[in-house]
């Protein structure tokens, strides 16, 4: 018995701190809880996302990973397409966004939007984000304080790896 537990126990003590270091720093697996990213992610996907890029990489139209500035909701994780980020100016009329005037192509929503919204100006250090369900989804554009600030991202969608069929780069 000795012998068995001088082999093994470093073993697994190894293994669950690389374990908790990658999961923390590097990258983790994470479930789609809701429709509010239809048609691109379903709920049940299992996607990956990595953590150690800076927040100053992220760009609109990236699917992230993070706490929403809502109070009853602030210890759930929530994935959304960045919008926009500090110093862009998000509104949304006539069933279409735009982002400092311009009109943005989304060929990734299902439908235009049924409402209004804007225009506001993200602050620096913060991002307005949107489900690709819009007229579904629990966004910034519904949230009291519409902005997540960087602190609050976990990180960024890179990879679809379930179901099998639907494996793709994000």
């Amino acid at each position: 018995m000795w012998k068995w537990l001088k082999e093994w126990v470093p073993i697994i003590v190894i293994a669950l701190v690389l374990s908790m270091t990658i999961r923390t720093y590097v990258g983790e697996a994470v479930v789609v809880p809701s429709g509010s990213m239809l048609p691109t992610i379903h709920i049940n996907d299992r996607l990956a996302v990595e953590k150690f890029s800076k927040t100053e990489n992220l760009k609109p139209g990236d699917i992230v990973v993070f706490y929403p500035p809502v109070p009853d909701k602030k210890d759930e994780r929530f994935i959304k397409r960045l919008i926009g980020v500090g110093g862009d100016t998000i509104e949304i009329k006539d069933g279409a966004l735009y982002r400092n005037g311009k009109k943005v192509d989304e060929p990734y929503i299902r439908e235009p939007m049924t409402y209004t919204f804007g225009p506001v100006t993200v602050p620096p250090g913060k991002f307005f984000f949107l489900g690709d369900n819009r007229n579904e989804s629990f966004d910034s554009h519904l949230w009291p304080t519409p902005f997540v600030d960087k602190s609050a991202i976990c990180g960024k969608a890179v990879f679809r790896f379930y179901p099998f069929s639907d494996m793709k780069v994000m």
